[in-house]
């Protein structure tokens, strides 16, 4: 308070300040009387305004599940490692069972809307098909990098999987987007597999600590994690009770090496039926 210029009087200069003014004080009176006409006459309306259009926080995602053993295997033992040095980072670390690779975020407000972003994934399977062309995603998992310190992930190579990948999020987003069910702009994709996540443990900041020190899993900077075939799809939910095996709830899943297989069955029967008639002729 002592440093308010309290001597500075003038009502322009209160104003300016943001303090009422006898003419800030009677148009409210008359916003309480209807007399505005629906203008926003203050900051303090506007920021009101802002707070009731400011989007809901997220609660449901769709997500790519790391199935392989061998890459949940060697996050634990990285896990493990940073907690020999630093107990205190225990909550820190996200669950193995749950790790994945997020393709977009969402808000569903309703039970229709879970249903109708359900329906979304179902009816995307075609173009799925069409931009993997009967091949396998395969996901080449590397080295461990971070965002500020404050996220530690294991990093994606590069490779024309990424190109694909990059083009799965997009036609995803851009299906949801279509039907309303897309929140805010998610146009920036970049995949990659948390591991560590200091927002998970907010008291931690309180203990002093604020970061992740990259010398704390020096030892896998450059380390191959394994390769990841996308098996399926998930719509799963951010804040439901996670399944028996410790995954996210999971509403419905769009399979692909089940479709793969049988995509690369209806091209070997193509190719059979060419032949046969080539030989009839």
């Amino acid at each position: 308070m002592s440093e308010l210029p309290f001597a500075l009087t003038s009502p322009t200069t209160w104003k300016e300040l943001g303090f009422p003014t006898l003419e800030m004080s009677e148009k409210k009176r008359k916003r309480k009387r209807g007399d505005s006409g629906g203008r926003m006459d203050s900051e303090e309306d506007g920021d009101q305004m802002k707070k009731k259009k400011k989007s809901p926080r997220p609660n449901y995602f769709v997500s790519i599940p790391i199935t392989n053993t061998a890459i949940k295997s060697l996050v634990k033992e990285v896990q493990e490692a940073v907690l020999q040095q630093e107990p205190r980072l225990a909550k820190a670390m996200v669950p193995v069972p749950t790790l994945h690779i997020t393709l977009l975020v969402t808000y569903l407000a309703s039970q229709e809307q879970v249903d109708l972003a359900a329906a979304v994934l179902a009816q995307v399977e075609p173009s799925v098909a069409k931009l993997l062309g009967g091949r396998d995603l395969v996901l080449p998992f590397s080295g461990i990098r971070h965002f500020r310190k404050e996220v530690v992930f294991v990093g994606l190579d590069s490779g024309e999987h990424r190109h694909t990948l990059d083009s799965l999020a997009e036609l995803l987003q851009r299906r949801f987007e279509e039907q309303g069910l897309l929140q805010g702009d998610c146009r920036h994709f970049e995949p990659h597999l948390t591991i560590m996540k200091l927002s998970r443990a907010s008291k931690l900041r309180f203990q002093g600590i604020k970061r992740v020190e990259p010398g704390l899993y020096s030892d896998y900077t450059n380390k191959f994690f394994g390769n990841q075939t996308v098996e399926h799809l998930d719509l799963c939910s951010m804040l439901k009770k996670k399944q028996q095996d410790g995954y996210y709830h999971t509403e419905t899943s769009l399979q692909l090496v089940f479709h793969l297989s049988f995509v690369q069955e209806r091209q070997n029967m193509t190719v059979w039926k060419y032949f046969t008639r080539t030989a009839a002729v």
